[in-house]
Parts: C-alpha cells; structure tokens; sequence
C-alpha cells in the first residue's frame, strides 16, 4: 500500500535508535523527507546516513535535548512546517514512588507530557492551513495497564493521553489527526536496560530475565522496530485521515482486556 506521504517532511524525535529510528525508517521507506533529533551527535548522524543510503531521502539531523526550549527551537528551525511529527522521548527510570522527589517528577513531565505538547502547539496551526497534519505520540502500554514501578511514566503519559483526547476532536476537521501509539514490549536498549535492573535486584543473569518476559507475552517473542514503525506509517498516511485520539496499543496481546 502506497502510504500517499512521498514528499511529506517529517520531524522525528529521538530518533537514533529504537522504536523512533524505526519510525523513521518506515517513513523515510515512504520517501519522506526527514528531520531527525537526538542527544548523542556520533549516533544520531550514523542513523542519518543509514536512511539517506537506504531509501534516498533527504534526512537532516539535529542533536539537541527535545526536551528543553533550547532544543525544541533548534529542531523546529531545521524543519518550521512538519507534515508529520512523530513525538518520543526516553521514559523516565523506574522505582519507589516513595523515594520521588518533586523534582523527579517535574522532570518525568516535562520530558513525557509537556515536551509533546509544546511541539504540538508549534506545528498544529500550520498543519490545519495546510490541510494536512498527522501528529504520532509515542506513549506506552503502561498507560493503559499501569506498572507500579513506572509511576513516573504512568503519570506523564497518561497527563498527554488525557490532552490529546480533547484537542484531536478539534483538529481533524482540518484534516489533522493526533494520535497515540502504545509500546510494549520491544526489542531495544530501553528494554534490556530494565531487564539488566531486575536481573542485578533478582541475582539472575540478563538473558535469563529476557527470557522470561519473552515467553510470558502471548506472542511469545519481543515486538520489532520495523513493526513498531510500520504502524507509525500508517496513521501517518493519507489513509488514516479518519482515525484521531485513538491509542493504538503494540503488545503482543499483553493486555488481557477487549477494551
């Protein structure tokens, strides 16, 4: 299926890796050009020129932390009118809501909640005068089946979740659509990062833990980037125009419930 969004820019962020660098390859498969952002210069512009040889787009890379002003404007000042923004940031680490401070939590906001939402305030308006906008958060499964160690997360995801329900019922009469996509368990850093923390907590090795929580998932496997960002696609194309504040979740079949 032609995704319709050959030519689109797209601003992708967090994108060197993981469940954003496969974002950026389905796109960029689609021939949309690309802006994507980073912390780390040396891995985020190995990235881009893996996408610009694979696919022969156009990919720009800007290093900054999305997460602060700073970074949002050097971002947007690479790519001022998106068609596409795919929202994503490194969640906040796990732990003892008892040992949070409020700084902890102000951080875990402004990374995961706020971050997003300035983003999408800066590009939204252009997308409705250009008919065309298709707005792609990556959240969590954890907001909809809550992680008692993830209460950072929880929070924040579910404070961006609550955002968008109400502002995608305003923009998609424009032909703007915002949505979010709900990760589970994928094969990332991300994911061994925790496994090698409750592998220490535990006295089991990593690839024990890895393990287990691949055969307690219905799949009985992790979920892929290129899947991840296949899906990504889609509610980026010109076909997923009547799909807006929905939560798309990618877990294998992790969450037991029908709705």
């Amino acid at each position: 299926m032609d995704m319709g969004i050959r030519g689109r820019k797209a601003l992708v962020c967090a994108a060197s890796k993981g469940l954003g660098k496969g974002c950026a390859m389905a796109l960029a498969g689609e021939g949309a050009e690309l802006t994507i952002v980073a912390r780390t210069a040396g891995t985020l512009e190995a990235t881009a020129q893996e996408l610009r040889e694979a696919y022969g787009v156009p990919v720009t890379a800007v290093a900054c932390d999305i997460t602060t002003a700073e970074g949002r404007a050097r971002a947007l000042a690479a790519c001022p009118e998106p068609d596409i923004l795919v929202n994503n940031a490194g969640g906040p680490p796990p732990g003892d809501f008892r040992n949070w401070t409020r700084d902890d939590w102000i951080a875990a906001l402004d990374a995961n909640m706020l971050t997003p939402i300035e983003l999408i305030k800066a590009t939204v308006d252009g997308m409705i005068g250009r008919r065309f906008g298709r707005i792609v958060n990556i959240t969590s499964s954890a907001v909809k089946a809550p992680i008692d160690i993830l209460g950072l997360s929880n929070g924040a995801r579910a404070g961006l979740t609550g955002f968008v329900a109400g502002i995608a019922r305003k923009t998609v009469e424009h032909n703007v659509t915002i949505n979010n996509l709900l990760p589970g368990p994928f094969d990332t850093d991300r994911l061994r990062g925790t496994a090698e923390a409750a592998a220490a907590k535990a006295g089991k090795s990593v690839e024990a833990v890895l393990d287990e929580r691949r055969l307690s998932n219905p799949a009985k496997r992790f979920g892929t980037i290129e899947e991840f960002g296949a899906a990504c696609a889609f509610l980026a194309s010109v076909h997923a125009g009547y799909i807006t504040g929905q939560n798309l979740l990618l877990d294998g079949g992790g969450y037991p419930g029908t709705l």
